[in-house]
């Protein structure tokens, strides 16, 4: 049997900026993305720990060196500038698989 897991969380990101009128995702710094195992149009759910906000989005690549965190499209209405969030990112893992997991925690 397979059950999803988590693979990887950003904790206590800042916001760094909302573009509204964007494709929608969010933006991860690319050293960041590396470091936590994720990949560019994967899918991640996002918390927003200053309003309680839960969204579901994909990530697309921002600019490596930047600490940058960036919500663009409808996402970016979840949150403000500052504002602190944590990323989930999932994987689907047999049996064998979950006793040796340990999710990647780069933040």
């Amino acid at each position: 049997m397979f059950r999803c897991m988590l693979k990887a969380k950003i904790h206590m990101a800042t916001v760094t900026d909302c573009i509204l009128r964007y494709e929608g995702s969010i933006s991860i710094d690319e050293d960041i993305l590396e470091a936590a195992g994720m990949l560019p149009y994967e899918q991640v759910h996002v918390s927003n720990l200053d309003n309680g906000e839960r969204f579901t989005t994909y990530i697309i690549p921002g600019e490596r060196g930047s600490r940058g965190f960036m919500l663009n499209g409808p996402t970016a209405r979840k949150a403000i500038p500052g504002d602190r969030i944590i990323i989930f990112s999932y994987s689907w893992m047999d049996e064998d698989e979950i006793s040796a997991a340990v999710p990647r925690r780069p933040y």
